[in-house]
């Protein structure tokens, strides 16, 4: 069993700062890419950044500039530093991995969400 819980959401003033923080536990034998995605009311789920488990980073445009995607492979956990916010940003952000089990089985991961708020 993996599990994948986020932490860091909340209310913010647009152009504010949050750190959210996705951490793996279980029964993990290596992480592949870990990404976050977001989903705002009535829309659908989004690629917000990915991070390979080399290093390689790769970011959404609407994003670029103001977030920044970082791993601690010692953890399994991940990190969204977002700056500079905009009402826009405003959704349930999720962490995904790519997840190699002790059993050497290749599964998808989600978290179960965490929800930021970005007051105008």
């Amino acid at each position: 069993q993996v599990q994948l819980v986020e932490s860091g959401g909340g209310l913010v003033q647009a152009g504010g700062s949050l750190r959210l923080a996705c951490a793996g536990s279980g029964a993990i034998f290596s992480i592949n890419t870990m990404a976050w995605y977001r989903q705002a009311p009535e829309k659908q789920r989004e690629l917000v950044a990915t991070i390979t488990g080399g290093g390689s980073i790769d970011y959404a445009d609407y994003v670029k500039g103001r977030f920044t995607i970082s791993r601690d492979n010692a953890k399994n956990t991940v990190y969204l530093q977002m700056s500079n916010l905009k009402p826009e940003g405003a959704a349930v952000y999720y962490c995904n991995a790519d997840v190699v089990t002790r059993w050497f089985e290749r599964r998808d991961y989600w978290g179960q969400g965490t929800q930021v708020t970005v007051s105008s």
